[in-house]
């Protein structure tokens, strides 16, 4: 399909991917539906997964499509390459995670049982019928617009964007004298609470507090869920304190300017120029520019923020040591430094800022191609389970994240989808090195250990946040549910032994789509949610599965988490 429009966007925590317009990828055709009630007696619509090899592969499927599908490139779902040209041309299909090209074409049921007996090997045959594409609302406005307008992210923002436009009022009224005093202060402590907010490092630790902390029976699942909420949110205090940043540099430099006397030239134009950067960084950062043109924004987060908190040293500098009665500079700076907030703000933040720059390594990798759709890099080392990590071909310019499988020993590995040119150029040039922070990062995954029992939801390549559970040992007990095309042809026999060899087989549910059709993942996920007991279900899949797996089961009544796609 080379002329459709791709268009490149980013996930939390920094994972870009390319997306292109697509059907529902949970959508059930009210045909098949008919006809599946018709085919599948009550008595067998429970099918519990297993083998890969044999037709005794085990599913747990709700209502499904027969799919002779082609797969996506994504990196959380994978397909052959050999439908025909026409039917791109006539079906809408995406790259992205769990995509999944359908076919209407009907089944017998010799042809069902023929299907269900092969391995999870390609489909020679071809769909008989063009499939119908169905209308949909785009990914952008998925992402952006459909998951609410009270979300946990968007309430952080409105509460730190609130609180600090409080103070400022109160400051400009003459109500909070120590904040008018010290406006470019309020400035600088929220750049260092937004810096924190996206600290790995720090963030790290965070997380292993509190799963230390609060990983315990005894403490109420609520706390745990609000918690969990919360720190996948942070993104919301950042983008509310980077506003608020700028707000308090507007103030302070109005005072500036109304108390041109007691100020030198030199100290308004570099507030000014911290204004400017600030401004840009901000404008790069909103929704819609950092999801359509990703690199751009990366790029100027990175060097802006840089050449912000060069001048922001230099603001300190020059703020402390300039004289006016005198109007000129001392020359005991070093005393007044150590003694002003500005300047230990200023030291924190840079050290959070610096400090995963320090850790950047030049690693030998070994990169093996699965399938032409995704690759398979090894590193050396083990990595506790939950943890992600981020590879660059050049640090400077862009870094790339992924889920990290680990048995927690000797060493660990990366499954990476070709989307991009970055991980297109892993398939058809693998690389001997790669640069990576050694320094690894946790999100939404590290807390399943929060909890007692956890359902994990998984669609194609996203099994890899979700694979170490299966390999180390666990605070939690972990359900599996697995949806994707061509296990062995697109993940390779490493990948699927990986599961095989989990010795809680009945806690596994794996749903091959180039064997049994696409099923309904969110009734399959609250039905087995309720089976298994589970206190939260985590699900990483793309935007319309996320939310539909996650508002299927919230208005179940079971707790549920997925990729916000907007911090």
């Amino acid at each position: 399909m080379e002329n459709a429009s791709t268009v490149r966007f980013s996930s939390c925590r920094g994972v870009a991917f390319e997306i292109k317009p697509h059907a529902n990828p949970f959508a059930i055709d009210p045909t098949d539906q008919n006809r599946n009630a018709n085919a599948i007696p009550e008595s067998r619509r429970f099918r519990l997964p297993w083998d890969f090899m044999r037709n005794a592969s085990k599913v747990f499927p709700s209502s499904m499509q027969r799919s002779m599908s082609r797969a996506s490139s994504h990196f959380c779902d994978l397909d052959s390459e050999n439908d025909e040209e026409d039917e791109e041309r006539d079906s809408l299909y995406y790259i992205e995670e769990g995509g999944i090209k359908e076919g209407d074409e009907q089944h017998s049921e010799t042809e069902e049982k023929a299907i269900l007996a092969s391995s999870a090997s390609k489909h020679s045959e071809k769909p008989q019928q063009t499939p119908i594409p169905k209308k949909r609302a785009s990914r952008l406005s998925i992402i952006l617009l459909d998951q609410g307008l009270f979300t946990v992210y968007k309430r952080l923002f409105v509460v730190s964007l609130f609180l600090n436009i409080l103070a400022l009022v109160l400051a400009a009224t003459g109500h909070f004298t120590y904040a008018r005093n010290r406006a470019s202060l309020f400035s600088i402590a929220n750049i260092l609470a937004l810096t924190l907010c996206r600290s790995e490092a720090f963030l790290r630790l965070v997380f292993y507090l509190t799963v230390n902390i609060l990983g315990h029976s005894f403490v109420p699942v609520r706390i745990k869920l609000a918690v969990t909420s919360l720190l996948q949110s942070l993104g919301g205090i950042h983008s509310g304190c980077g506003v608020s940043s700028i707000a308090w540099l507007v103030y302070a430099l109005v005072l500036t300017l109304n108390d041109r006397d007691n100020t030198s030239t030199a100290i308004i134009a570099v507030a000014s120029a911290i204004l400017s950067l600030l401004c840009l960084t901000s404008l790069a950062a909103f929704p819609l520019v950092r999801h359509l043109h990703h690199n751009v924004f990366e790029r100027v987060h990175r060097f802006a923020g840089w050449s912000a908190l060069g001048l922001v040293w230099a603001f300190i500098v020059l703020t402390i040591s300039y004289d006016p009665v005198s109007r000129s500079y001392t020359d005991d700076l070093g005393s007044k430094l150590i003694k002003t907030q500005e300047f230990w703000f200023t030291v924190a933040i840079t050290v959070a800022i610096v400090l995963p720059w320090l850790t950047v390594r030049r690693v030998p990798v070994d990169v093996s191609s699965l399938s032409g759709h995704a690759s398979l890099i090894k590193f050396g080392g083990g990595v506790k389970s939950g943890i992600l990590g981020r590879i660059s071909p050049s640090p400077l310019s862009e870094w790339h994240a992924f889920g990290i499988i680990s048995d927690g020993k000797t060493s660990h590995m990366m499954l990476a989808g070709a989307v991009g040119d970055f991980t297109k150029s892993l398939v058809s040039k693998p690389p001997s090195h790669l640069w990576v922070r050694t320094v690894h990062f946790a999100g939404l995954p590290y807390l399943v250990n929060l909890y007692d029992k956890v359902l994990l939801v998984a669609t194609g390549s996203g099994i890899c946040v979700f694979l170490s559970f299966l390999m180390q040992q666990s605070k939690a007990e972990v359900y599996l549910i697995w949806v994707a095309k061509g296990l062995n042809d697109n993940f390779g026999s490493e990948i699927v032994n990986r599961i095989k060899d989990y010795p809680h087989q009945d806690r596994i549910i794996v749903h091959d789509t180039a064997i049994l059709g696409r099923p309904n993942v969110s009734e399959m996920t609250v039905k087995a949610s309720k089976k298994f007991g589970a206190q939260v279900v985590i699900v990483t899949s793309n935007p319309e599965g996320s939310r539909d797996v996650v508002n299927a089961c919230k208005a179940s009544g079971v707790p549920a988490f997925g990729p916000i796609w907007d911090s």
